[in-house]
């Protein structure tokens, strides 16, 4: 959700935040905006609608080269997606830009405030505010960092703020709480983003901004402190991968290309997991096992797709743990008055690691005493940061907006957490665990052969084009995947999707079922669980007797389904907790498939953003 950049350097700074904006855009916006520092005078543009918008206004009213910049995309939030309301922001002489990504709460009486000091402002945004507060103070203390300090601790709310000043045109500032930035250190120069994508052309070497921190940019170096001026202890790391990753290497779409990359991100995510002496290591939790030995709960907390991983490990984690485990929708858990303590595990999952409603999920879990543990796949991002302890995951960048290589691997993630937990808490025998490590070794090459046998399932997805809606049904670790199944079809194609407990069919879903409508179900291996198995072939002969059109996913081997499978989708047997892991990928080539037929944009779904910063 909106995406910023800044930058100081030798380079023009212009071309350098187009070029970061455009990285930027799987994030999701309505309009895009620069402002550009030249020999002591402020340029900028913005308009509504798509990156390309911008770049043709500037084809037509370019702007001067400068050293000093800042860009962004917005997602509207306070006012409509126009070229008013777009960033950066203005004040009235026009000596101030500023670009926001967050909301500020108490901007009204911010803003009735300065109406009544004779400003004038010209947007809905409340944003806009920030512009003319830091106008007053520079005026003052005539020092952009310290200007920035002295507003943020008047602004209530969450918010990124990245400002620059005509009168000190070699300096960018930028403000967090609550809400993504990184700082990029190159040779001569610094960056500021929302994401290392915007800049990992010109640099892989950043740095983390903590909570409630300013820092100030020259081409010499980088100066962060807290809001009250004192120095600010941060950290420094090194991005593991290259811009080649956030490029679509030959694909057309982002998406179609981290489908195809989860065997390497699943591998990738299990290497380095177990030591010398056979025991699985996770050498990044930082909570004592001691304190893992006495948990007498867990609690995991996620939104979207992160929250049905969430939901296949609390199957893995009770079985293998006996330890009981609650999976709670992020954006609802603190409002209930959660029984929570000192002994209780909570389990935060975000891809990003900024999901707002995750982050206010977990601050208020250690409000209460208990242990945190993050599941991310973006170092230095705020919700490792503030957790007691962190797994990540090794993803890559995931630029597509509907999440694939980040499920899966947050599923390895959580599965390798599960075992970890068994081991230290002796439920779980060490060859045993190492069995299981070896089975989800062997899921990357499954996720392969998927793969390789998809062209089926896209031809199908494009004789459903027309369709308005399809069901999904599942049992067992199966429930979560069509719950994931309709979700990826109700972001990318815009039809009516639901998932449902395939048991729950006879109290109340069958009534959906008509002639010829698609119903996509999730079959449990027939081995272990036979029960199961027994039950889901009675829900689709079910459905099918009432004329829907079953699409089946099943395992290799399995004939008792192939009778009353209008549509038979084979996946590698795997041991059935792990399942999950090979029925959800047709299920995601699927969706793509058909939001392509119908002509929709894969990569950016309407009305939605890859990271949800605000709540």
């Amino acid at each position: 959700m909106c995406g910023i950049v800044g930058y100081v350097g030798g380079q023009s700074a212009l071309d350098v935040v187009i070029a970061g904006l455009r990285r930027l855009e799987y994030r999701g916006y309505d309009s895009a905006g620069v402002a550009v520092l030249s020999d002591g005078s402020m340029a900028a543009a913005k308009k509504a609608g798509k990156l390309v918008n911008l770049e043709k206004e500037l084809d037509g009213r370019p702007l001067p080269t400068g050293s000093a910049g800042i860009g962004h995309t917005r997602w509207a939030t306070h006012g409509g997606p126009t070229d008013a309301n777009a960033h950066p922001h203005l004040d009235n002489a026009g000596r101030v830009a500023v670009v926001h990504n967050g909301i500020i709460e108490n901007f009204a009486p911010l803003r009735a405030e300065l109406a009544e000091r004779g400003h004038t402002l010209e947007s809905e945004t409340d944003t806009e505010v920030v512009s003319h507060l830091l106008a007053e103070e520079f005026s003052s203390c005539g020092d952009l960092a310290e200007a920035m300090r002295l507003v943020c601790r008047r602004l209530e709310g969450a918010f990124t703020l990245v400002a620059v000043h005509a009168d000190q045109p070699d300096v960018v500032v930028g403000a967090r709480r609550n809400s993504p930035l990184v700082v990029g250190v190159g040779e001569g120069e610094a960056f500021l983003a929302s994401d290392v994508a915007a800049f990992i052309a010109h640099t892989r070497s950043a740095i983390e901004l903590g909570q409630d921190q300013v820092v100030e940019l020259r081409r010499d170096g980088v100066t962060v402190t807290d809001f009250d001026g004192a120095p600010a202890d941060v950290r420094s790391y090194h991005v593991d991968w290259d811009a080649s990753a956030a490029e679509k290497g030959g694909y057309d779409y982002f998406m179609l290309k981290e489908i195809a990359e989860q065997p390497k991100a699943v591998a990738d995510t299990l290497l380095g997991r177990i030591d010398g002496g056979g025991s699985l290591r996770l050498d990044e939790l930082r909570i004592p096992d001691a304190v893992l030995r006495e948990a007498h709960k867990v609690v995991i907390v996620a939104c979207g797709t992160a929250f049905h991983a969430g939901l296949i490990a609390k199957y893995a984690i009770e079985h293998w743990t006996r330890v009981p485990c609650e999976v709670e929708l992020a954006s609802e858990f603190r409002y209930r008055d959660p029984i929570l303590d000192q002994r209780t595990l909570v389990i935060a999952i975000s891809q990003s690691g900024e999901t707002m409603d995750t982050l206010m999920a977990l601050r208020h879990a250690r409000a209460q005493g208990a242990r945190v543990l993050a599941v991310c796949n973006t170092n230095g991002s705020t919700i490792p940061r503030e957790s007691d302890g962190v797994l990540y995951t090794h993803a890559g960048p995931e630029v597509a907006v509907a999440s694939t290589k980040a499920f899966l691997t947050q599923l390895v993630a959580v599965y390798l957490l599960a075992l970890y937990l068994g081991q230290v808490r002796g439920t779980k025998w060490g060859d045993e665990i190492r069995s299981v490590v070896r089975d989800l070794a062997r899921i990357a090459d499954d996720v392969d052969r998927v793969l390789e046998t998809m062209e089926p399932v896209r031809e199908l997805a494009r004789s459903l084009a027309d369709k308005d809606t399809v069901l999904f049904l599942g049992r067992h670790v199966g429930y979560p995947v069509a719950l994931e199944g309709a979700l990826k079809l109700k972001e990318l194609a815009y039809m009516h999707a639901e998932g449902f407990a395939a048991g729950e069919l006879k109290h109340g879903p069958i009534a959906l079922i008509e002639e010829d409508l698609p119903v996509v179900v999730v079959v449990p291996s027939p081995r272990g669980r036979s029960v199961l198995h027994d039950k889901i072939v009675s829900n689709i002969q079910e459905i099918r007797a009432r004329g829907a059109r079953t699409i089946v996913i099943a395992e290799e081997g399995d004939e008792a389904v192939t009778p009353y499978a209008d549509h038979l989708i084979r996946i590698p047997a795997t041991p059935v907790l792990l399942q999950p892991m090979v029925s959800t990928v047709p299920l995601q080539v699927f969706a793509c498939e058909l939001a392509t037929a119908r002509g929709n944009e894969v990569d950016q779904p309407r009305n939605l953003a890859k990271s949800v910063t605000v709540e």
